[in-house]
């Protein structure tokens, strides 16, 4: 029998804006159906990633700029309400953003707040900037695992020899499901803790699919 002591926690950083950090969330939603394994979740932040960058399209620079909403009322809901907020706080966000294509203003986090079973005053925080110096700690444990030229999601496990082994990705879709998802992470785990091992890639032919 597996107990919650005996599961390998996987430390997944995420931001809510992102469509492929989304399809991999669900995916670790999967595994942990089928592997003893539990999600912890932190937040990280395209906006903070990318605040200095100048060689943005115009289109994605108004993306994130808009993308500090949201992860600040991450982090106002994990102070006031304990990390265990994360996760359901993540998904109402994502699936509205992703699933139901809503846009990322006021209301649609105050929907996502009130589903998760959180005061709707806590969208307040999307305009202020009292979070965003543990927004910014937060992001910088997660990108200092694996470097400023990645984006979301990170996820960081304990590594075969000890230590711990931390990896931007997987990014697929659609988010794989069963059997198929339990072999990803199994073959992601067994990569990510080759020593010296860096990188597999090939070019995106499909957007995300949230199937």
């Amino acid at each position: 029998m597996t107990t919650a002591d005996s599961k390998k926690i996987a430390d997944f950083w995420f931001d809510p804006t992102c469509p492929w950090a989304w399809m991999t969330s669900r995916w670790m939603l999967e595994v942990e159906q089928l592997r003893p394994v539990q999600t912890r979740w932190h937040v990280m932040s395209l906006s903070v990633l990318n605040e200095h960058r100048e060689d943005l399209p115009q289109q994605y620079k108004d993306f994130v700029a808009k993308g500090w909403g949201p992860v600040r009322v991450l982090i106002a809901a994990a102070q006031a309400h304990g990390d265990k907020v994360l996760g359901p706080l993540y998904t109402e966000l994502g699936t509205r953003f992703h699933n139901q294509k809503l846009p990322n203003e006021r209301a649609t986090i105050e929907a996502a707040l009130v589903a998760a079973g959180l005061p709707v005053e806590l969208a307040d925080a999307a305009d202020s900037t009292e979070y965003d110096e543990a927004l910014r700690a937060s992001h910088a444990e997660g990108i200092g695992l694996v470097g400023e030229d990645v984006g979301t999601p990170v996820i960081a496990v304990d590594g075969p020899e000890g230590g711990r082994v931390a990896f931007f990705g997987p990014v697929v879709t659609p988010t794989p499901r069963g059997e198929a998802a339990a072999r990803l992470w199994d073959g992601t785990l067994l990569v990510a803790g080759t020593p010296g091992f860096y990188e597999i890639k090939r070019t995106r032919t499909a957007g995300p699919s949230f199937e």
